[in-house]
């Protein structure tokens, strides 16, 4: 038999526990076939030694936006600013290069990082008469001006116009340029459906940087429409992106409960809630398929939103609220279940992973289990009982831990010292039996599983602090959340996360063994392949 690609030399790791480690293995036809022994004296077309480096199985992010984090590198970047005034500079800066009616689209702003005040005078002088509109990193809230408003009729005071509800005012009743949650719509709504070749262009970058970092797999997790969607062709664009070869990663999208509607029934059967012609979660290939319906269920910690059962300590003291209400979202929830749909809640609070539960609770109960599980997405503050609770129900979660060290410090302080050890769990929720798939909800955070897996096992703050020392993760255990429990939690555990036979050739190839490195995040990545086929060379010796 003549192999596709022979890899040789390697220290592979390959996360299945019948045959953990080999120093060889042959792919074919996109698929792992052999190790060692078993492909002894096999031609190939193509041989890679690996000069001693490790393989591991390739990187899956479970929770990410890649269409929006491709924004991120095409637009105006916020990312790093440091006051106010330089947000000010780089807008001025940016809208220089557009014509003089042209929206200023940006990302990457962090308001909790920045020194100074956001003045809407100020951004309306950066802007030079412009329409200003500049996602935070939170994707939860943005920073606009005054002719991005006026354009949006909040000025107008006319029936069918913005009523005010999340657009922020100062004492004089102004506005001062926050706009928050699903208030988000009015500005949105005037750039949006953004163009099809913008789309595919955001994701030939993004998923360009996925593969220098090892991603091979990667789900994004709310397209369509709402404030997170992008167009209700989104998916189109992913097709046109993948025909083109201009997406570098197996990609699972999750359409936002607002891209689905009422589809019509036969007599005697039950209503459907879906997309047309029935298509629901498990649609699509190995390539490129629908996952579960993404709904909200409350904001976030860092814009002080998310749903608690206790009062936040610092900032607004408040307990947040639903962005729907409970039993809408039993209602809606229920539906789409009910079709097929597999479910992934946005929860971070403590008191929507309780509302979470309990829809997913209720929907399993009446309908069964589904083949692609259901999900609580971040799960950013989970008690003991609700610990016990998610194993029991057989719930996959994504609590980001990388979002341990750029945000907890600021969220550590929130939810204050006695619970700081609940926000996004590993240990115990590993221990628990509860399935912990790695994720960056990237562009939120950095993405990369490496600066992940760091994080999951020392826990540390960039302050410097040790957030939940009780919840470190062993190497193996945060390896296993970017791969094998990625796989589960995406419905992919068949043919992804591990290198054995039959399974997907998607792999990386490693600078040092994350199992036994001083520091995982200091690990180069020295080459990326998805089913055999290389979509990274940072130099692997051949």
């Amino acid at each position: 038999m003549r192999l596709d690609l022979l890899i040789t030399d390697a220290t592979i790791v390959t996360m299945n526990s019948e045959r953990t480690t080999a120093r060889s293995m042959g792919v074919w036809n996109g698929k792992v076939i052999g190790f060692d022994e078993e492909i002894e004296g096999f031609d190939a077309a193509r041989t890679v030694s690996c000069g001693g480096a490790t393989v591991v199985p390739g990187f899956i992010d479970a929770h990410c936006h890649t269409v929006w984090f491709g924004q991120t590198l095409l637009g105006l970047d916020c990312a790093g600013a440091a006051s106010w005034g330089e947000v000010c500079e780089r807008i001025r800066d940016h809208a220089a290069s557009l014509a003089p009616d042209a929206w200023i689209l940006g990302t990457g702003l962090s308001p909790s990082e920045l020194t100074g005040e956001r003045e809407i005078s100020r951004l309306d002088e950066a802007s030079d008469g412009r329409p200003l509109y500049v996602r935070h990193t939170s994707g939860h809230a943005l920073t606009t001006n005054t002719e991005a408003l006026r354009r949006a009729g909040y000025f107008d005071r006319s029936p069918g116009s913005p009523d005010g509800s999340g657009i922020r005012v100062d004492d004089a009743g102004r506005p001062t340029g926050l706009v928050d949650e699903n208030a988000q719509e009015i500005i949105q709504d005037l750039v949006k459906p953004f163009p099809e070749e913008e789309i595919v262009a955001s994701l030939d970058l993004a998923t360009s940087r996925y593969a220098s970092e090892g991603i091979t797999s990667f789900t994004d997790a709310g397209i369509g429409l709402g404030w997170i969607g992008h167009s209700p062709a989104e998916f189109a664009a992913y097709q046109s992106a993948l025909d083109s070869g201009r997406l570098h990663a197996r990609a699972q999208v999750m359409p936002v409960m607002d891209t689905l509607r009422d589809l019509p029934h036969a007599r005697g059967e039950s209503g459907r809630t879906g997309l047309d012609l029935g298509i629901r979660t498990g649609s699509g290939d190995d390539r490129l398929s629908i996952g579960p319906v993404k709904i909200f269920s409350d904001g976030s910690l860092l814009g002080e939103t998310a749903a608690m059962h206790d009062a936040l300590c610092g900032g607004s003291h408040s307990r947040g609220d639903f962005l729907i209400a409970p039993e809408r979202l039993h209602e809606v929830a229920a539906s789409a279940y009910r079709a097929g749909w597999s479910l992934a809640l946005h929860a971070i609070g403590d008191r929507a992973v309780d509302l979470a539960m309990d829809v997913i609770e209720e929907c399993q109960e009446a309908y069964g289990k589904r083949r692609f599980p259901n999900r609580i997405e971040h799960a950013g503050l989970t008690s003991p009982d609700q610990v016990r609770r998610l194993s029991d129900l057989g719930i996959a979660v994504t609590p980001q831990a990388v979002f341990v060290g750029s945000q907890g410090d600021h969220i550590g302080m929130l939810v204050g010292p006695d619970k700081a050890g609940w926000l996004y769990r590993g240990r115990s929720l590993t221990t628990a039996g509860v399935c912990v798939a790695g994720s960056s909800d990237r562009p939120v955070a950095d993405g990369r599983p490496l600066l992940g897996m760091q994080r999951a096992v020392d826990r540390l703050t960039d302050g410097g602090r040790v957030l939940g020392p009780n919840e470190r993760m062993t190497p193996y255990e945060a390896l296993s959340t970017y791969t094998v429990n990625a796989a589960a939690a995406t419905g992919f555990a068949e043919s992804r996360g591990q290198l054995a036979e039959g399974f997907n050739a998607d792999f990386v190839v490693l600078s040092d063994n994350p199992l036994t490195a001083d520091s995982i995040v200091d690990i180069d990545i020295l080459a990326t392949y998805l089913g055999g086929e290389e979509t990274y060379n940072g130099s692997t010796p051949s």
